[in-house]
């Protein structure tokens, strides 16, 4: 079995082409286990320890449905209310004692560099499944593999990013990953008030790697090979009346997928709110709930890879 070069996930820059080539071949081996009638025994006797202080379904979900399906088991922190954080500990010390409990961390925290942090003061693997506004690298390794599984190729892809791509992590991570791939482009489509930030942009601009920015969904989506839809990011506004304000702008619809080609592939990490209509569910190439289970088997292959002997 190949080898990742590090010890923690904490953002996608990290990652090399052969690091995805390795993880998407780990995860073909893991939808064959998945398929199996009993869960695999491949790291039999392992803990993760599930640390999620903000609301979370399937990121936290699927982790824990990989540390099962690999035999494993799971200790958990579904609401920071419910940890020593509600009572003044620091993360470092809450990280450090649970890392005593367990071979493994997954955290997933409000504040930006939560995991950096954590990973600073524990000896065992850290797995960052989200950390504020600013990164989500096991989303973006889960929506490579979709585009990878739908697109047959990761090269020569113009992808489509509509929504809240001010606080959407998700956006922000995954054009940190198709960065390493050939002839990509990128078309930013938000309200005006909501753009890509800096970091993003100056990334795309060191890589010379070609995009838009447009508040025009239809304009922007024309082109598209990939149609990877955000909603609004409502636990990050300090203005509700913005939010309000902006909530409902952006929606797909059939009548605006007439403008995008034919075979556009369909993406969103969910939670969906409203920025989806239902009625495009029934498309073929709605991809997002084919995505979300896209998130078992590569967590289950980042897992074994960072716990196996």
């Amino acid at each position: 079995m190949p080898e990742l070069p590090y010890k923690n996930i904490l953002h996608t820059k990290q990652f090399s082409r052969e690091d995805l080539e390795t993880i998407f071949e780990t995860a073909r081996d893991m939808e064959k286990i998945i398929s199996w009638e009993k869960p695999g025994k491949l790291l039999e006797g392992k803990i993760m320890a599930s640390l999620f202080y903000e609301p979370s379904t399937r990121t936290r979900l699927s982790f824990e449905s990989a540390m099962k399906r690999l035999g494993w088991e799971v200790i958990t922190v579904s609401d920071g209310e419910t940890s020593s954080l509600s009572k003044g500990e620091s993360l470092e010390d809450n990280a450090l004692i649970n890392s005593m409990y367990s071979d493994i961390l997954v955290i997933r925290h409000p504040e930006a560099g939560s995991a950096e942090k954590t990973a600073e003061a524990v000896d065992v693997p850290v797995i960052n499944a989200g950390d504020g506004t600013n990164q989500h690298p096991t989303q973006a390794l889960l929506d490579v593999y979709t585009i990878f599984k739908e697109k047959k190729t990761l090269d020569n892809l113009h992808i489509a990013i509509v929504g809240d791509l001010k606080y959407g992590r998700t956006t922000h991570s995954l054009v940190f990953l198709m960065g390493l791939f050939e002839n990509v482009s990128f078309s930013f489509i938000s309200p005006d008030e909501l753009p890509m930030p800096e970091k993003v942009i100056d990334f795309v601009k060191e890589k010379n790697i070609p995009y838009t920015e447009t508040s025009i969904y239809k304009e922007g989506i024309t082109d598209a090979d990939i149609l990877y839809v955000t909603r609004m990011q409502k636990e990050r506004f300090t203005d509700m009346s913005e939010y309000e304000r902006l909530k409902d702008d952006f929606i797909l619809t059939l009548d605006i997928l007439k403008t995008a080609k034919k075979d556009v592939s369909i993406m969103h990490p969910l939670p969906r709110v409203n920025e989806v209509d239902h009625e495009v569910d029934a498309l073929p190439n709605a991809a997002f709930f084919r995505q979300a289970w896209n998130g078992v088997p590569i967590r289950m292959a980042l897992l074994y890879l960072l716990l196996k002997d």
